[in-house]
């Protein structure tokens, strides 16, 4: 990633010795660390314009307010020197965020590390209850299932002569055949989620998970897609590029536990939440597959190859990783219990 553009930088003040490095965690927005003397002032993003539109920060904006109104800790946009609450420049449109928290993970190691994450959840659920806002980003058909199989049949239709096809192709059929016989319920009752809880989006401190960032997905939606989500992240103990993938019915029942000690959901929700697992992972799996061929939307590891290389082994391991769910669904489900 190149450096942070000096006509970015100063759109904020910034100490004389401030040093910008750019961080590979953000799959979606270009991500900078500013540091003076080795303390973190700050994070500065790229927004990506292919997915968000630059009034989603005043969206960021009501939640981080309403948030710490409610008492959580959480990062809060920095206006600019003109009290904008973005930049817009030559090379896009920037944010700086104040920062939070000490740590970002990439994957738990240990139940009580998937319990914190659970109440800290279970903690930003509580205090959004009641937050009413009219949202200025509304990414419609994020979760639409049904259209991300439909968009990975058009690829592997429209990418016959791509490289990476013939491993691409089999694999699409798989995920879709697992889709054809998944047992769940697509509807359930609306909430306001975070849409996007992998288990780096969560900072921690000391141990334990402090807060929630990279707030440019909150949506109205539903539990089993939030935690679908969530635990799809958390509970797999292998790196998310590992073409093999578990998941760990351990870590799931420390991190429910961790959730149900502040809320409880409505019955409805709770016998989503396992099959709601299974259908993230599967539609990541088509996603992945995608753009295995169409090598246009996420970004990637060099260390993996091209944007191809690394999706294909991305879909791979989110695909074994959704047949590992169904195996185990009577497992997990009894974990809640």
């Amino acid at each position: 990633m190149s450096s942070l553009p000096f006509d970015v930088r100063q759109h904020w003040v910034w100490p004389p010795q401030t040093v910008f490095t750019s961080s590979e965690d953000g799959l979606i927005n270009a991500t900078w660390l500013a540091r003076d003397a080795g303390q973190l002032l700050g994070v500065v993003q790229r927004l990506n314009t292919g997915i968000f539109v630059p009034e989603v920060h005043e969206d960021i904006q009501a939640v981080t307010t309403y948030l710490a109104q409610a008492g959580l800790l959480t990062t809060k946009l920095v206006p600019t020197t003109a009290g904008d609450l973005w930049a817009t420049t030559s090379s896009g449109v920037y944010r700086r965020l104040t920062p939070v928290g000490h740590s970002t993970i990439h994957a738990l190691s240990s139940a009580s590390e998937a319990q914190s994450a659970g109440r800290l959840v279970g903690r930003f659920h509580t205090a959004l209850t009641g937050f009413e806002h009219d949202f200025r980003s509304v990414r419609a058909g994020a979760h639409d299932t049904h259209a991300h199989m439909a968009g990975l049949a058009s690829a592997v239709q429209a990418h016959s002569n791509h490289r990476l096809y013939d491993q691409v192709a089999p694999l699409a059929e798989r995920i879709a055949a697992l889709w054809q016989s998944w047992d769940g319920e697509l509807d359930g009752p609306k909430r306001v989620i975070h849409g996007d809880l992998k288990v780096s989006n969560l900072r921690w401190t000391d141990g334990e998970a402090v807060a929630v960032i990279d707030l440019d997905t909150v949506q109205i939606s539903t539990l089993a897609i939030e935690l679908g989500d969530a635990f799809r992240s958390w509970c797999n103990r292998s790196n998310e590029s590992d073409a093999n993938s578990v998941f760990d019915v351990d870590l799931f029942a420390a991190a429910i536990r961790g959730y149900a000690e502040v809320v409880t959901p409505v019955p409805e929700e709770w016998q989503a939440i396992v099959p709601g697992i299974e259908r993230i992972a599967t539609e990541l799996a088509a996603r992945f597959a995608r753009d295995a061929l169409e090598e246009c939307y996420f970004g990637f590891d060099s260390a993996y190859g091209t944007r191809g290389d690394h999706n294909l082994l991305r879909a791979m391991g989110q695909l074994s990783l959704a047949e590992s769910v169904r195996a185990q669904r009577a497992a997990a489900e009894a974990a809640m219990s």
